[in-house]
């Protein structure tokens, strides 16, 4: 096949054959290669998609999230504002039970001081 160092170009139909066998195997090549990247474009589409869904998700959540964080800031000033009026009813029944207590004892000096004189005079 060889000619002072040249390659001798296949006959013609043999020649033509294998050019339409490369071209054959170019073509599948081309149709996988461009079925695949259409495979791809539409898991990205759809991974796409569902990142959409997913941060819409995540803004809900967070909009639930931030109403909760101030019903609990809401409770909490609820709570000290109670805290302060138990400290103060707490005071107050003190203060009550100190009023009493002094009044039965006054009472009971009066009750005294009456059967004194009333026992003194006899």
């Amino acid at each position: 096949m060889s000619n002072n160092g040249y390659r001798q170009l296949p006959s013609g139909g043999d020649y033509d054959s294998r050019q339409a066998q490369l071209s054959a195997n170019m073509n599948d090549v081309l149709q996988r290669t461009t079925d695949s990247i259409q495979r791809s474009n539409q898991i990205a589409i759809e991974t796409e998609n569902m990142g959409v869904e997913v941060l819409g998700e995540l803004g809900e959540q967070r909009e639930s999230l931030l109403r909760t964080t101030r019903r609990l800031e809401d409770a909490d000033q609820d709570l000290s504002k109670s805290r302060a009026i138990i400290r103060k009813l707490s005071r107050e029944v003190l203060y009550n039970k100190i009023i009493l207590i002094l009044i039965i004892i006054l009472e009971v000096g009066i009750l005294v001081g009456l059967l004194v004189l009333k026992f003194a005079h006899l």
